[in-house]
């Protein structure tokens, strides 16, 4: 059983356009020893909800879902690499690393968004006009992401979380015990306490074993044996 890390033992590495190909080195010579990547996204909120007649309310859920990943734009990435035992990887530093893209293609002058998200994202620091001028370009970060070894490989489990399920991932985090580190609402950070309380969520109630959720979304349900497959 791994120990939870302290805050002062984490270095959450902001990734900008000009250095995004030096850290995907980094990523690639770690995903091989640390393959669990918990990931978390900051997008600008629900706009669009499906109309129509749909079979079943999971169904909806997931139409919901969908639409707005393929509309918006995505502002900020954030990845936690860590072994099977939850241990993470230093990089040859004294700290154990967490990535944080920022992106340049939303515009908050231009694009559609949830004002309640944008508002919350301010207040939780996200500075939009430096993500515009310094940001990744997305296509260039698609090209590194396919030579990077975190996709199409088999041994790469990842991690993410709904934030409807138990009053999210704040709220289960601290029904667990689990200590945020970072500010909340920056995707570096909620992707660190995804890791962390996924680590205690297969330690405390999944004996050890996480097949049976492989690939299920949340609304779409275990119990009815639907998944991402």
């Amino acid at each position: 059983m791994s120990i939870l890390p302290k805050s002062d033992t984490i270095h959450i590495r902001e990734v900008w356009n000009v250095n995004l190909e030096e850290e995907f080195d980094l990523i690639r010579e770690i995903v091989d020893d640390y393959p669990y990547i918990a990931m978390d996204t900051e997008f600008p909120g629900i706009v669009l909800r499906p109309v129509g007649t749909f079979k079943h309310s999971s169904e909806y859920h997931y139409q919901t879902l969908k639409a707005n990943v393929d509309m918006l734009k995505l502002i900020q990435l954030g990845l936690t690499f860590s072994d099977e035992n939850g241990n993470l990887p230093t990089c040859g530093t004294d700290k154990h690393c967490v990535w944080q893209f920022n992106f340049r293609e939303f515009n908050v002058d231009d694009d559609v968004f949830a004002n309640d998200s944008i508002e919350l994202l301010r207040q939780c620091g996200m500075d939009f006009k430096k993500n515009v001028e310094m940001g990744v370009d997305a296509y260039r970060f698609s090209q590194l992401l396919m030579t990077s070894g975190i996709v199409m490989n088999d041994d790469v489990h990842w991690v993410t979380f709904h934030s409807g399920l138990h009053g999210g991932l704040n709220k289960l985090a601290e029904l667990l015990d689990v200590e945020r580190i970072g500010i909340c609402h920056q995707a570096g950070s909620d992707s660190l306490l995804t890791s962390c309380t996924f680590r205690k969520l297969k330690e405390s109630f999944f004996n050890g074993s996480t097949e049976k959720y492989a690939g299920v979304l949340y609304g779409l349900g275990v119990e009815n044996g639907q998944n991402t497959h």
